[in-house]
């Protein structure tokens, strides 16, 4: 509360759908208007790789995609949004509009001393790129570890282990939702379609749809199916002898041991 106003902040969670805030709803907005996201990132002096990364992270936590974007770099490509995506935005508006009022009585009522910390804020940031809505589609218990098994899309599935301990604290069990988290920089590619031998549990096809080169890492986006990406950050001599281009087939590989799996 600061002089004598109250801002409530609303993140939107339904049924297999992850938080989704303000800002990303409104770069769902913006690029719907402007069907770009080259234009919605200059309307809304974001850089398009924010505004990029933010419908990608938008796709990801839904169980379909809320907008549909065809690459086309920062000179191009056109972008359009789904009925889901419009359902979204349309329930997120309604129901910021209605939190506003709700906040705006109890600023005009007051506060208490000891009501007051009831609005703090406790919100969780992740510095994983890859964060995706999964379902549990399989578990296999064991006395220290439990191997699970969750659908990201379609096509592809993610493994992960956690304890035994861990897994009975989240109440994990066949049918149960959870969020998977992988950094980027534990995600190893393969080009091609033939892979070598390795122990990495996780196999994730996709195709390349960005590449961006730093001084010593390049970062590859992976469009994996049912409008979900996935990111790796591997080092650019790796990207070069590869070679990973844009439209390349493409695998992703990582530990099971490397995934993160939390629940609302």
């Amino acid at each position: 509360m600061v002089d004598g106003k109250i801002e409530a902040l609303l993140a939107l969670r339904g049924k297999g759908q992850g938080p989704i805030g303000r800002d990303r709803i409104a770069m769902l907005e913006a690029v719907a208007t402007h069907g770009s996201i080259t234009q919605a990132a200059r309307a809304l002096g974001f850089s398009y790789k924010a505004v990029w990364d933010g419908i990608n992270a938008i796709n990801n936590l839904l169980p379909r995609p809320a907008l549909i974007a065809q690459a086309g770099g920062r000179g191009g490509g056109g972008a359009e949004l789904t009925e889901d995506g419009r359902r979204l935005i349309a329930a997120f508006r309604r129901l910021e509009e209605k939190l506003s009022r709700i906040s705006q009585a109890i600023a005009e009522d007051g506060l208490d001393e000891h009501t007051d910390l009831l609005f703090w804020s406790v919100a969780m940031k992740t510095s994983a790129r890859n964060a995706f809505r999964c379902q549990v589609t399989d578990i296999r218990w064991a006395p220290v570890n439990v191997e699970v098994t969750l659908k990201v899309s379609d096509e592809n599935t993610i493994v992960a282990v956690v304890t035994k301990d861990g897994a009975q604290e989240l109440g994990l069990a066949p049918g149960r939702e959870a969020v998977a988290l992988v950094k980027s920089s534990f995600v190893m590619l393969a080009r091609g379609d033939v892979l070598p031998r390795v122990s990495a549990r996780n196999l994730i096809w996709g195709t390349v749809i960005e590449r961006i080169d730093g001084g010593v890492n390049s970062e590859i986006i992976l469009d994996i199916g049912n409008g979900k990406t996935l990111t790796a950050v591997i080092t650019k001599d790796s990207a070069e002898e590869l070679p990973l281009t844009v439209g390349d087939r493409a695998c992703a590989l990582f530990k099971a041991s490397h995934v993160i799996l939390a629940v609302d």
